[in-house]
């Protein structure tokens, strides 16, 4: 399946999540996109919960359905509880911590900058978004980049960065300092409710 290009405000409607971030898409309709949006009262079955949890997931870190899964089932592998290891392995990836960075305003913003070759992962330039980023691992603005309005933008407006980062504003770099745990990650995911879909 390609990854979609489509309307994200509509698809953070339907699936009752900001896939920008910013939360502007359900502040004027928090309701379903369509003419029966606002009335809808449809009950959702189990197997209804489960799909659009992994929707809601796969959506918000801009994924196809064969990166999605791949990097699932590298997640059962590892020890430890199946769908925080998931959760951090997502949270791992160069466009997640560029975005959390406060380098780019949305996740598509944050890709788009890796895949544009505009960042740099220990002193090489890394173009792939998937990436997997490694505890001590140093991320970087190439300095012909530094000057991109929308990179200096994005810092001027971002005021949190997650413990498990750390970041240097005026130098536009940042570091990995170790896996997230599972609180600092998004909340309204229950990536137990994707563990079941795949297990299905």
């Amino acid at each position: 399946m390609a990854r979609f290009r489509g309307s994200s405000w509509k698809k953070s409607r339907r699936l009752g999540i900001s896939l920008s971030g910013t939360g502007k898409e359900l502040e004027k309709r928090p309701y379903a996109p369509g003419q029966h949006g606002p009335n809808q009262r449809k009950k959702i079955s189990e197997y209804g919960q489960q799909l659009r949890e992994k929707q809601k997931l796969r959506y918000l870190y801009g994924m196809t359905e064969r990166q999605f899964r791949n990097t699932f089932e590298l997640a059962g592998k590892k020890h430890g509880v199946h769908g925080e290891n998931f959760m951090q392995l997502l949270a791992s990836r160069l466009d997640a911590v560029v975005y959390s960075l406060g380098l780019a305003r949305t996740r598509r913003q944050a890709r788009q900058l890796v895949s544009h070759g505009h960042i740099e992962v220990d002193g090489g330039r890394v173009n792939i978004p998937s990436y997997t980023l490694k505890p001590g691992q140093e991320i970087a603005v190439r300095e012909k980049s530094q000057k991109l309005t929308v990179i200096n933008e994005s810092v001027e407006i971002s005021n949190f960065v997650p413990e498990y980062l750390e970041f240097d504003a005026d130098n536009l770099t940042g570091k990995f300092v170790r896996v997230p745990e599972r609180s600092e990650l998004p909340a309204e995911i229950n990536e137990q409710l994707i563990v079941e879909y795949y297990s299905r």
